[in-house]
């Protein structure tokens, strides 16, 4: 009988190793990709949804692609496990993608889940302790099968059983990838992208930024998150945010992003970025906002500035002077 397996498939290199591994061992394979406002590799057509999406065609698997929704941002807030140097709690993240890849276990009949994971690759979550932490808060005490790594640990089920031969399973340990380069070649893998993969909650830089909305948001929206990847963050009220774009991309993005309410903010006479408003709008934090732009203008100090305000369906024309220099301006900004 044809047993059947499902993986958690980041299109990154040893996961997608992973899946080779397993259909040449003639097991049937369904895969999972969860994204993640996080992601340093994620875009509209490119990142991991894409090449795992591309992996999944290429050796013809189906795929499901899983957005972590507002409970994967609550274990973000609150970990059980703690964070590592960041924001980053990977422990519970692990717990979570695969109690979520046990349900689809259950739901699909498949036999049980693999993945990737190398012992001794990633600092936090990948330590021989915290590796027996997850399968056991998981569920999948027994049913996960880590093929790169198998043989430094006890035989699980599929082993036991003979649904895969342990003999041909493997024992890399640690973060060199030279041996998974070897195998890609050995294996006529190509075109396999990020393989160290990347998330932005793991950067110290980008940790303002989420403890920012945290402490200012009683409900969170995974927009708040997603756009933090675009621009400078500046902290105006309690219930009010100005981002504005670095660059072309980020303007055309910004201008996009403006949900209802919002309001986007230009300076009329040069080359300027585009700002947006989140949340409260008053007089005062309008103009605040407006002088804060012209910062990252070519307005010369001091001059009095023509500002355009659009928001819904109307536009305002006003003046602020530009009065905020470097040092005004570094209050506000969050990152």
């Amino acid at each position: 009988m044809k047993r059947k397996a499902i993986a958690l498939l980041s299109g990154g290199l040893d996961s997608t190793l992973a899946v080779k591994m397993m259909l040449d061992l003639g097991i049937e394979v369904e895969a999972l990709n969860f994204t993640s406002p996080f992601c340093t590799c994620t875009g509209k057509n490119s990142g991991c949804k894409s090449e795992a999406v591309r992996v999944a065609q290429e050796y013809n698997i189906p795929i499901k692609v899983v957005h972590k929704g507002l409970d994967y941002l609550e274990i973000v807030r609150n970990p059980v496990h703690g964070y590592g140097k960041g924001v980053n709690p990977c422990i519970d993240c692990r717990i979570y993608l695969l109690r979520r890849a046990k349900e689809y276990m259950l739901e699909s009949g498949a036999d049980f889940v693999f993945t990737g994971e190398v012992l001794g690759q990633r600092p936090m979550s990948q330590r021989r302790d915290t590796l027996r932490v997850i399968e056991r808060e998981s569920g999948l005490e027994g049913l996960l099968l880590r093929p790169l790594s198998a043989r430094h640990f006890e035989p699980t089920i599929p082993e036991k059983e003979g649904w895969v031969d342990r003999d041909k399973l493997l024992a890399i340990e640690g973060r060199s990838r030279s041996v998974q380069m070897q195998m890609a070649e050995d294996l006529d893998v190509k075109n396999y992208p990020c393989p160290a993969g990347g998330c932005l909650l793991t950067e110290l830089s980008f940790v303002p930024k989420i403890r920012d909305v945290f402490d200012h948001s009683e409900e969170l929206k995974l927009r708040d998150f997603k756009l933090l990847k675009t621009g400078r963050h500046f902290r105006i009220g309690p219930d009010s945010k100005a981002v504005m774009g670095r660059n072309e991309a980020d303007n055309n993005h910004l201008e996009h992003a403006r949900g209802p309410g919002e309001a986007a903010l230009t300076w009329m006479d040069g080359n300027t970025p585009v700002a947006i408003i989140i949340g409260e709008q008053s007089h005062d934090l309008v103009n605040l906002s407006a002088r804060i732009l012209l910062r990252y203008t070519k307005a010369e100090p001091g001059a009095e500035c023509r500002m355009e305000l659009r928001s819904n369906d109307t536009t305002e024309v006003f003046s602020v002077i530009n009065d905020l220099g470097p040092d005004g301006v570094e209050q506000y900004l969050v990152a």
